[in-house]
């Protein structure tokens, strides 16, 4: 078939890579001039001129992530040089916290909770009985239950140290909306299932390189088409066909923000079948319900600055909004760059860099100058409890993928890759 993929983010290009793989031919326009979409790099310069590369926000991957690490394979990346592996580490800048051995799951899981720094017994054997509940439910729950329902009866110091922020880097969404169906299928895969599942991996050459750039080139060595700078106004249905940048195509994949594809759908009906327009205005209104998440990444810059590990939780409330520092220098940036990291940010930027930067100073001792600052407003759809996600079929031929696509992850790089496979049949 000759197809057209509208977006070139880690989905859209996940799915030109299968189609392309099982013998199509591909299209792919892309509004911005960079591939990658939320999880790709830019150009900026630290205080001295020196020219470096930014992530547009600080992401991880985990272990469990199989489908987005063997497509990084496929293209040409190597993951093991590409990213940093550790072991899951939720430890704080005085050395509390969980930090699991390199074991097989699950026992670093246990063992990581019998020994975690800073938590009594009684904290241990709170979070102990509800993993072995979880597993003896098979990681199943209620489709309305919130994160924080699932875990009441753990101490109030596992709760802040461990799930809390756990659910808000995982889900995006605060626990007390979060669903806990999702957040379990997180914790089954990474903490109870395959070897490494719950290891860190953390990005030691920029986004960008990580897997977009490096599908792009592979797309193109094979006959593919990658389109940058070219945004679609517009679809068409015909017949048998639709037709994109006056183009006549077998199927089109919707690779976009739901935003965009809802704005996209809503001059599509004229020529679609009364059925098939039904469909579409159904799976459009499911969409355009979704709510968003905002992420927050304040890079700060001080010279010598340095944490005692690559990356660690911070504790968090309204007067210290971020949840997670990383040091860039041991990454892949500069010595002296640290990223901050507010997930479910909200509020106006300039307080919350300030507010940042001051528990900066208070929590890791560092006296950092903000650098640059990226706000992705709509990083993540909100995963709260009882959500309904919009499905992968709109209308004969066309199709829509990304991470808030119906699935079993969250708005994850992983969620978003699964989705672009399965987009391709």
């Amino acid at each position: 078939m000759k197809i057209a993929i509208i977006g070139a983010g880690w989905s859209g290009l996940a799915a030109a890579v299968r189609a392309t793989r099982s013998g199509h031919e591909v299209a792919v326009f892309e509004a911005s001039k960079t591939p990658g979409g939320r999880a790709r790099s830019f150009n900026a310069m630290l205080p001295d001129g020196r020219a470096m590369q930014l992530d547009n926000g600080q992401h991880i991957l985990i272990g469990a992530y199989h489908q987005t690490l063997q497509l990084m394979r496929e293209v040409g990346v190597d993951p093991e040089s590409a990213l940093l592996r550790l072991p899951l580490t939720m430890q704080f800048p005085d050395g509390c916290g969980l930090k699991l051995p390199v074991l097989r799951a699950p026992w670093d899981a246990l063992i990581g909770i019998s020994t975690a720094r800073g938590w009594s017994w009684t904290d241990r054997l709170s979070l102990l009985r509800a993993a072995a509940r979880w597993q003896w439910s098979r990681f199943a729950c209620s489709d309305d239950q919130t994160v924080a329902q699932l875990c009441q009866s753990l101490s109030a110091k596992v709760i802040q140290e461990l799930i809390e922020p756990l659910c808000v880097s995982a889900l995006n969404t605060p626990a007390d909306r979060a669903s806990a169906k999702v957040f379990l299928r997180v914790l089954q895969d990474s903490l109870f299932s395959t070897p490494g599942g719950s290891n860190l991996l953390l990005p030691r050459i920029d986004l960008s390189a990580c897997f977009p750039d490096a599908a792009a080139r592979w797309l193109a060595a094979r006959g593919g088409r990658v389109a940058l700078g070219q945004r679609v106004q517009a679809l068409t249905p015909q017949s048998s066909s639709w037709r994109v940048q006056d183009e006549a195509f077998d199927q089109v994949v919707l690779a976009v923000s739901a935003t965009d594809a809802v704005r996209l759908l809503e001059q599509t009906e004229p020529g679609l079948s009364a059925s098939a327009a039904r469909r579409l205005q159904s799976w459009r209104a499911t969409a355009q319900v979704l709510q968003f998440e905002a992420i927050t990444t304040v890079y700060a810059y001080g010279p010598g600055a340095r944490l005692r590990q690559p990356m660690l939780a911070l504790r968090s409330d309204p007067a210290n909004p971020a949840q997670f520092a990383f040091d860039r220098g041991q990454l892949n940036g500069p010595a002296g760059l640290i990223a901050l990291v507010v997930s479910a940010s909200s509020g106006e930027l300039a307080a919350t860099e300030q507010r940042v930067l001051a528990q900066a100073h208070r929590q890791l001792g560092l006296d950092l100058k903000k650098l640059r600052s990226v706000t992705e407003k709509r990083a993540t759809f909100a995963c709260t409890a009882g959500l309904q996600r919009p499905g992968m079929d709109i209308a004969p031929g066309l199709r829509a993928c990304g991470d808030y696509v119906d699935g079993p992850y969250p708005a994850t790089l992983e969620g978003a890759v699964r989705s672009g496979l399965s987009a391709i049949t």
